[in-house]
Formats: C-alpha cells, structure tokens, sequence
C-alpha cells in the first residue's frame, strides 16, 4: 500500500504502448471532478506532487507522457502521437469533466485532447502551453534536423545515484530556479535504474530531442484551440526576445481564440511557473 501523501502508481495499454500514471483517491464522498496533470517536455509526472498535495480531498490523476517518466515510447516526429495516447488514456479511464492542468507541451496535448474529447474536461489550466503564434505553424521547415538536431541530444544520461543528477544539476540553470522539493522530485523520480548499475534519464536525450524537433508537426493546435468549449485559463509567463526555455513560447492573443478563454500575464515568472512555485500554481488552480 502506498504510505501517507504517496500516490498509487497505475499502468494502462494504449496504442500499443503502456502508460503509467500516479492517482491519488478523493476523499470518501467527493464527488468534484478530478484533477489532471500533464507535465512539459523532458519532466514526468511526478514533478507536480507538490502541487497535488494542495488538493487532499480530490481524486488527483498525473500522467507520464509517451517517452517520458515510467512510459513507454521512443522518439516521435508528430505531436498529435502524443494527444492521440492522452485522448486513448481518457477513453480507458472514463474521464468525463476533468480538470485538466497542463505545462508546455502537456497544456498542447490538453488543448487537442479538450477539442477531440469535449466530454472529458469542465475546465482547463494551462501553465505556458507551447501553442505559438499561425506564422509557426505555416513554416516548413523543422526547427532542428538530423544534421542540427536540438542540444537535448547530448544532454547527459548516465548517472551514478539521485543524488549524482541533483548533484551536478542544482547550480544550473533553470535547476537553479526550481522548488527545492520539485527538483529533488525531478531527479529522483527522472531516473530508471539499470541492472549492470546505476541509472539513466527516464526521458532519454533522443525522445526529448525529437519532441523539439517536432513542434510544428501539429499544425491543426490553433483550430482545434478555436472548439474547446471548456472554460480555459491560460497563465503565460515572461516574454523576452531571447531564444531561451525560460521565456514564454505562448502566443499572446492564445486566450482569445480559445471559445471561453482567459489570460492571466505573470512576468514575474518564467517558463518553468509551477516547478518554481508549486504554491503559487495550486493557487491559481485553485481560484480558477
């Protein structure tokens, strides 16, 4: 049985890959809608218990994306691979009306799963989704290719403990700027052990790398953003010019296609909002 404040980790078949995902259970008699999770590029689902624990009397459900965290797959080359998962993953569970609370490329795979599934979701919380402005999509080239593919592919993979990753990541930035409990979450739960010893990166350098890759590959996002119908809060972080992860990649008028969206502009943060805040993210969950 998991221990006090430790969600249940759960399994599911989809697409011919198996899923993982950590649920915590409502409270005895709590009948509001549960709360879903879906995490940025490289992250797991993990990374939000801090968040989660803000809500003690809710069903609370955080997915580990394809390729990511305990989740099978290997490098994609089309975004909607991975909303088609979600969408799969919804259809098992039999969510009907969730809250759904997405972070960069998770509030992306929200927004298409929102639009091919309306019934699932009352409402959505989108923390930076990666939905850029129509110029983007209308490009034909890929931002990164075999020959310039994207630096996360020569992001180390190997290490000798936890405590090694934190180790070599807490002086770096963005690390730097992240909750003491989500980063240790980050890295403790961002590893798979190996049986010949010690551990790798649970998203391997290729899948994170080809999810980059891939950013414009769904090229429906801004029509399938103009049908959600559920009340959708999109909160975007800095922007600057500067081509870096800790600026927003949100296109600014992004809440005034969504059918019932709001824009919540918090300069005060960067990309990385609800690892560097998990206090202030369960805020404007909860006030949404």
């Amino acid at each position: 049985m998991p221990t006090l404040g430790q969600p249940t980790t759960r399994t599911v078949r989809v697409n011919g890959i198996s899923l993982t995902y950590y649920e915590w259970r409502a409270k005895p008699g709590n009948q509001q809608p549960p709360l879903l999770f879906a995490h940025a590029t490289g992250f797991h689902g993990r990374v939000f218990d801090a968040v989660a624990e803000h809500f003690p009397d809710r069903r609370v459900i955080s997915l580990d994306i394809r390729g990511h965290g305990r989740s099978d797959g290997g490098p994609i080359d089309d975004w909607r691979t991975l909303s088609d998962d979600v969408s799969a993953f919804l259809d098992q569970l039999r969510i009907r009306r969730a809250v759904g609370i997405g972070h960069s490329m998770g509030a992306h795979t929200l927004v298409q799963c929102a639009a091919d599934r309306p019934e699932a979701f009352s409402q959505l919380v989108l923390f930076d989704p990666v939905i850029l402005a129509p110029e983007f999509y209308a490009e034909d080239a890929a931002p990164y290719t075999a020959d310039a593919p994207h630096p996360a592919i020569r992001r180390k993979r190997d290490f000798a403990s936890p405590e090694a990753m934190m180790e070599r990541f807490a002086p770096r930035d963005p690390y730097i700027l992240f909750n003491a409990r989500v980063f240790e979450d980050y890295c403790r739960y961002g590893l798979k052990q190996v049986e010949s010893g010690g551990y790798v990166l649970a998203c391997s350098p290729e899948m994170e790398a080809s999810v980059y890759a891939s950013s414009r590959s769904n090229r429906g996002i801004l029509d399938a953003a103009s049908k959600v119908a559920a009340p959708a809060l999109v909160v975007r972080a800095q922007q600057s010019d500067l081509n870096d992860f800790k600026s927003s990649p949100t296109w600014p008028k992004l809440s005034a296609l969504l059918p019932n969206g709001r824009d919540l502009y918090r300069p005060d943060r960067t990309h990385f909002h609800p690892l560097e805040d998990p206090d202030d993210a369960a805020r404007i969950i909860a006030d949404a």
